[in-house]
């Protein structure tokens, strides 16, 4: 588990990537601790949004202490983050969360790294860490294939979109199908529907995947419980099956939870 603290960053550059997407690049130390598949908690400055938000590291660069963020505007909160600006100040708490293992595959082998809309901004960092031959594979509505080039400079790229305007007509598991690809791992963040494939298509090929399950958290500091999966084992303390997505995860092995 990451140690958390809470800071004040400094916004060094934020842009709109595509209709209600934004990119924010954040000056902090909290780079110099981040792994991917890990994320921070924003904190509005509207004190009637009680809850700080969380959202997906995209890119951490410890030399320079700087986090990229990539996040959709879903509500007041993240409404009130896309209208920051270069110098502005934001308060936020990290890192959190428990990343993705990089250690789970051997530099000679090949590595799924799936991502679905806005699960696909998470992927980005890990291609950038991971030891091995990356098959990024990326889902998206159209052709507004936001983060394409920063992929393409990091694994081999296969897109999927939902109107067949880019790559694959589909989604990620059609993308695998028609260019008949095949891996010795899987890491993937994205829409439960695609998690739910994507469990299914490793168990039946007999291989290991990690999925994160950050869509579903809600506070992002264990406070609201409106995060709570069923797992395959016990909790140590609750002794139930279940378990907390921003604090036990987000990222799980497949095989250990239920969705």
């Amino acid at each position: 588990m990451a140690k958390k603290r809470k800071e004040q960053a400094q916004v060094l550059a934020q842009r709109q990537l595509s209709p209600g997407i934004y990119d924010c690049l954040l000056k902090t130390t909290l780079a110099e601790e981040a792994k991917p598949g890990q994320f921070i908690a924003l904190y509005p400055k509207d004190k009637s949004t009680l809850l700080p938000r969380p959202i997906s590291i995209c890119v951490a660069d410890a030399e320079k202490s700087t986090l990229r963020i990539v996040y959709r505007v879903v509500g007041a909160g993240t409404s009130e983050f896309s209208r920051l600006k270069e110098g502005d100040a934001v308060d936020i708490l990290g890192v959190l969360g428990n990343g993705f293992p990089l250690d789970k595959v051997r530099e000679d082998q090949t590595a799924f790294l799936m991502g679905g809309g806005i699960g696909v901004p998470p992927i980005l960092e890990l291609a950038k860490r991971l030891n091995c031959r990356r098959q990024i594979i990326v889902g998206y509505r159209d052709a507004d294939c936001f983060l394409r080039e920063d992929f393409e400079k990091n694994g081999e790229v296969y897109i999927a979109t939902e109107d067949g305007s880019v790559g694959t007509k589909g989604n990620v598991m059609d993308a695998i199908r028609e260019n008949a690809l095949k891996a010795d791992v899987i890491y993937a963040c994205g829409p439960m529907p695609m998690l739910r494939a994507i469990k299914r298509y490793a168990e039946e090929a007999g291989i290991d995947a990690y999925i994160s399950l950050e869509e579903r958290m809600a506070c992002g500091v264990g406070a609201c419980l409106g995060c709570v999966c069923k797992t395959t084992k016990k909790d140590a303390h609750s002794h139930v099956n279940n378990a907390r997505i921003c604090t036990d995860g987000p990222v799980f092995e497949a095989k250990e939870v239920e969705i």
